[in-house]
């Protein structure tokens, strides 16, 4: 089964080693989002509200890049840095996922997320 790299500048592509997402065998395999704006290349101002909903925007480019969309996200991972910070976290990832069916999910706290941002999401969804 071949592998393709995803990649858009529409999202926000670190100095680092990997890929933004790898679409194969009907799955793309996004890599971590940082809040990190594209237009700019810096963390989005503001709390973990404004981030997260970057970070998602970020995702979100990335899967139709790679021909899905969030509503086909079947597992996310989110990599805190402060889990005080869920409730406000989970408001806007719900804006995004709604209620009814959202992916699995796994929530960690970390105790340090690169360039000092208070989240960093991966998925991986379905290709339709």
């Amino acid at each position: 089964m071949p592998k393709e790299v995803i990649k858009t500048d529409k999202a926000a592509s670190g100095k680092v080693p990997l890929s933004q997402a790898i679409r194969a065998g009907g799955w793309l395999f996004c890599s971590g989002q940082l809040p990190i704006d594209p237009k700019t290349g810096q963390v989005v101002p503001g709390g973990v509200a404004a981030q997260t909903r970057q970070v998602l925007e970020n995702l979100k480019a990335v899967c139709e890049a790679g021909g899905t969309s969030l509503k086909n996200a079947v597992k996310v991972t989110i990599f805190m840095h402060d889990l005080a910070d869920l409730q406000e976290m989970n408001k806007v990832f719900e804006e995004y996922f709604g209620v009814v069916d959202p992916p699995a999910r796994t929530t960690f706290q970390a105790a340090r997320i690169i360039a000092d941002a208070k989240l960093e999401i991966e998925l991986q969804a379905l290709i339709p």
